[in-house]
Parts: C-alpha cells; sequence; structure tokens
C-alpha cells in the first residue's frame, strides 16, 4: 500500500506582536493506515483568517490556544482520497478545520460536505464558507433593514466587503472604509458601496462626518480602535453595532484603552452585540441557500487573494496584518 505522507506546518514559538516567520515551523509526517469509519483527505485551499492570531498566544477566549510544536488549525476545503465510512466517498468534496497541512485522516463528523456546483471551491472558505457567514450572521443579529446606513469598517476584507454586498442586497446605503486607493475602488466598483474612503488619509470621524452628514444606523466592527471610536461619535440614537472584530489590537502586547466616548452607548441609547460565528452554525444550511442562491445568480460577487503552496502559508497569514488581502485570503494546495 502507497504510504501517504503530508507536510504541515506548526508552532514553533508564540509571537510578540505581529508574527514572523520564526514562530512556524514545517515538518513531514507520514500517515497511518487508513482505519475503519475513518476518511483520508487531501487539501485544495486552506484559510488564514485574523482570528488565529488570538489562538497563538497563551491564553484562551473563546477558542483554545494553538499548542507550541502542534500543526496549527483552521479552515481547509479539500477532496476525499479514500473512505472507510460510509458517509463519504472518494472525489466528495469537503469542508474542515484541519487546514495548515496537505493530508489528514478524520472522522465523518469533522467533515462538512460541500457541491462542487461552486468554483473554485475555495469559495467555501470566503464568501459562502465562514467569513461570509460571519457577514451574515452579523446583519441578522441587529436585523440590518431597508433604508439603514451602515458603515463597515475593514470593509475590503474577507466579511467586510461580504457585508457590504449583503446590506445593500437589503436595501441599505453602505458606508465602507479601507487602507488603500485600489481597496477604495474594490469597494466602489466592484462591491456596490455608495460610500468608500481610505481611513489613511485623516481622521475617521472626520471622514465619517463628511459622508454621512445625519449619521449612521448601525456599525459593522471589524477593527475596534479609531475606527469604534468614530461610529459611537456617528451613531444615531437607538444606532446598533455589530462587535465582529477588533484586527487593530490583535497584535497588541499590552491591552489598549477602551474609546473615550464609550458613555455615547448610554446617551444615545445603543446595543452592542458581539458574535462568534460558530454560534450560528445551526443555521449553516439557511445560510448557504440564500447566499448561494445571490453567487449563482450574480447579485454577489467573491473575491480572493491566492497564495500559491503551502510554503506561502506564513506569508499569507502574516500579510492580513499589513493590509496584503483584498477580501479572503486563501493558499491554494493542489
Amino acid at each position: 500500500m502507497t504510504k501517504t505522507m503530508s507536510r504541515e506546518i506548526r508552532l514553533a514559538s508564540r509571537p510578540d506582536g505581529i508574527p514572523c516567520a520564526g514562530n512556524f515551523a514545517r515538518a513531514q509526517i507520514e500517515l497511518k493506515t487508513l482505519p475503519d469509519q475513518q476518511v483520508l483527505v487531501r487539501n485544495l485551499f486552506m484559510s488564514v483568517d485574523p482570528y488565529m492570531r488570538g489562538r497563538m498566544n497563551d491564553r484562551t477566549s473563546y477558542v483554545p490556544p494553538f499548542e507550541i510544536g502542534k500543526v496549527l488549525e483552521g479552515g481547509a476545503v479539500g477532496e476525499v482520497i479514500e473512505s472507510r465510512a460510509k458517509e463519504f466517498k472518494a472525489g466528495d468534496a469537503v469542508t474542515s478545520n484541519f487546514g495548515w497541512r496537505e493530508y489528514f485522516i478524520a472522522s465523518p463528523k469533522d467533515l462538512h460536505p460541500v457541491s462542487r456546483e461552486f468554483k473554485p471551491l475555495s469559495v467555501y472558505l470566503g464568501a459562502l464558507g465562514m467569513t461570509g457567514m460571519t457577514a451574515w450572521t452579523g446583519l441578522n443579529l441587529v436585523e440590518v433593514k431597508a433604508g439603514d446606513i451602515i458603515y463597515i469598517s475593514g470593509a475590503a476584507g474577507a466579511v467586510g466587503n461580504v457585508a457590504g454586498q449583503l446590506a445593500k442586497l437589503r436595501g441599505c446605503k453602505v458606508i465602507g472604509s479601507t487602507g488603500s486607493v485600489e481597496k477604495v475602488k474594490f469597494l466602489r466598483e466592484e462591491c456596490g458601496f455608495d460610500i468608500a474612503f481610505d481611513y489613511k488619509t485623516g481622521p475617521v470621524v472626520e471622514q465619517l462626518k463628511v459622508e454621512a452628514p445625519d449619521g449612521i444606523d448601525v456599525y459593522f466592527d471589524n477593527v475596534g480602535g479609531e475606527a469604534l471610536e468614530a461610529a459611537l461619535s456617528a451613531l444615531r440614537v437607538h444606532g446598533r453595532i455589530i462587535a465582529c472584530g477588533g484586527i487593530s489590537g490583535y497584535n497588541e502586547e499590552k491591552s489598549q484603552p477602551g474609546p473615550s466616548n464609550l458613555f455615547n452607548i448610554t446617551t444615545k441609547r445603543l446595543t452592542m452585540r458581539g458574535m462568534i460565528v460558530s454560534d450560528a452554525l445551526g443555521r449553516r444550511g439557511e445560510f448557504e441557500k440564500e447566499v448561494g442562491g445571490y453567487l449563482q445568480s450574480g447579485k454577489l460577487k467573491s473575491k480572493e487573494t491566492v497564495a500559491e503552496g503551502l510554503d506561502q502559508a506564513e506569508a499569507a497569514f502574516i500579510g492580513l496584518f499589513t493590509g496584503n488581502n483584498i477580501g479572503k485570503m486563501v493558499v491554494k494546495l493542489a
């Protein structure tokens, strides 16, 4: 029987600030003979996501930390090579949380079947995967509706661009902030945002005053920091905040002070709700039906930045914190 060799990437050390190549180690292993009721999968694409930075610290948040010396984890989409379980057969496409490696063996319960109808299959890591579902879940969390003015920070990222497109489909006016002229153009011309601006060209609070002089109804927070403080100023009475992420602080060695205007939550009677997409997995079928329909009809565009090969995974991940991606960052393995 042919041996299955698999390369993988492990956590070598815990980073201080932005991760570097020295925090990762590469290894090659031989997989065991496939046991009964197990499935052998070859990864085709793997995901790199900002939340993984938190798992590199030696403390638990909503997920346990990565272990030093052990292979990293993350979303992946792959192809079944061999199955000894009735639930799957060779050739099936599946998603899993066994990224950062070429091959793996898993139980059927740890795999999610997906259709090959959508191409490339990496869409199941982006617009039709966890980042797309994060956007969809966030909008539902505070009942975003037609007529709302919504501001999205980190808008050209994997979650932000989908959130903006879905909000437009609901009949909202959509404002997005991002970090370059190229990304502003992407939001306006490809994603259909009504307004997009570069947060690097001036204080966000001042740019929001210009672009939304009468205020905003909803803030979809992917960034925290300055963007959150600006949104607290711009929100109207009874406005809503979707607390999705805070990438501006992920690499800080010490916790940063909160917004100076946090009392606006009281004076404006704001609603601020945090979210973790795994809480909504029971609605995955509903999400896939709705958003899959938008993709098929061309109403929703899926944008990816693709790195080629497992050897580029570390650089792709680090690039998330320096703005190297437009849309979803994925690594193509096969």
